[in-house]
């Protein structure tokens, strides 16, 4: 089954060993980020470095902020700063290439805090008038705009064989923010999508055009969550937010959301496929369940499947969600299961062989693998055994 691991330019770039270093793991792909979101990284192996850290949300390429595509728009790409300087998406792909690897694009979209900070009222806004800086709200059209802009210029790097596109959908409250204190209590699938709600303008129509009432929404949602806060146990699953919200009012807020990020998907593939060479593979990183939100945003399948080449399936938790993609039968989709293979940071690379034959079974294609460049020598050796039994 053929592998890929997750690499950040920052890891190859000043390293002449990593990219032989990546090929020796067993994998056939490295899945390298072209933008990403502010972020502190191990370089447990970097010649020059231990730390990296990425101020914030950027393209890890040279763009043109007064060329066509951006000139005159108020929402576009940052550059990154002295953590990939130049070309260090470009310089990377090209080592890797060397190394015989197939390279493809990595792309994170919903997910910037510095967008947010920027420009606030781009943020999602929950029922208590807080807003999200580091989640975008998908609604908006200059924000849409702007995703699919930036997908179609981060996904068609030069020699890049195809994409994976991360956080093209909905973002919500369970996101690492600095230094995070939001575990307190806990919120389980009802409560955080009710605390994913958004309350922007946009989103404010939206469920207008739904027959609700915003404020009367807004208002709902805080009485609804507030046993949780009390400490009553929540739910959970769509049962818990019909429970919490009303069935009617929950099936209209999901009608607005689901409706919004679907049309957001399709569009910013379309955007993609215009802009790449024939062949090129789109994958998108999909949750099966539609109102879950973040890194890996809920998508219909059997939609999704439709619209992309495949899907990336996060397998943290096993590999169970694979099943509703799988049960779609579609073609030559691919079905990549995707494993943490750091230990320090909850994966699992000493049980990657059985965790693969079961993802295997339930239709996966292909494997991800979370991730190369922050993995210790010890995570990367369990890795090369499991790759080379299987």
């Amino acid at each position: 089954m053929k592998a890929s691991t997750f690499v950040y330019p920052w890891d190859v770039v000043g390293d002449p060993g990593a990219p032989a270093r990546i090929a020796a793991l067993g994998v056939r792909q490295a899945t390298l980020a072209a933008a990403y979101h502010s972020t502190r990284a191990l370089t447990p192996r970097h010649p020059r470095h231990r730390i990296v850290t990425a101020e914030h949300a950027a393209v890890l390429y040279p763009t043109d902020p007064r060329g066509a595509r951006w000139r005159g728009r108020a929402l576009r790409p940052y550059p990154a700063g002295d953590w990939a300087p130049g070309d260090a998406y470009g310089e990377a792909a090209d080592a890797l290439a060397r190394a015989g690897l197939d390279v493809h694009t990595w792309v994170v979209l919903a997910h910037n805090s510095r967008l947010g900070a920027d420009h606030p009222d781009t943020s999602v806004v929950n029922a208590y008038g807080d807003r999200y800086p580091w989640a975008p709200c998908i609604a908006q059209p200059a924000t849409r705009a702007y995703l699919v802009d930036l997908a179609a210029e981060a996904a068609v790097r030069p020699g890049a064989a195809g994409t994976e596109l991360e956080s093209l959908g909905w973002y919500g409250l369970q996101h690492l923010h600095a230094h995070d204190k939001t575990g307190g209590v806990g919120l389980g699938d009802a409560g955080l999508y009710l605390m994913a709600l958004c309350f922007c303008p946009t989103c404010r129509t939206g469920y207008s055009a739904q027959g609700l009432d915003a404020d009367a929404l807004a208002a709902a949602v805080r009485d609804a969550l507030e046993p949780l806060w009390q400490g009553a146990p929540d739910d959970g699953g769509w049962a818990g937010v019909e429970k919490l919200l009303g069935e009617e009012t929950a099936a209209a807020t999901r009608a607005w959301r689901d409706e919004r990020a679907r049309t957001l998907q399709e569009t910013a593939v379309r955007a993609v496929r215009a802009a790449a060479p024939d062949g090129f593979q789109i994958l998108l990183h999909a949750d099966p369940v539609t109102y879950h939100v973040g890194a890996n945003p809920g998508v219909d399948p059997a939609h999704i499947l439709s619209v992309a080449d495949g899907v990336v399936v996060p397998c943290a938790g096993g590999p169970g969600l694979l099943t509703p993609f799988a049960e779609q039968g579609r073609a030559g989709a691919v079905l990549a299961a995707n494993f943490g293979v750091v230990s320090g940071m909850g994966g699992s690379p000493d049980t990657l062989a059985a965790d693969a034959a079961r993802a295997r079974e339930l239709g996966a294609t292909e494997l991800r693998l979370y991730h190369a460049g922050l993995a210790s020598d010890a995570d990367l050796e369990a890795v090369r055994g499991a790759l080379a039994s299987g």
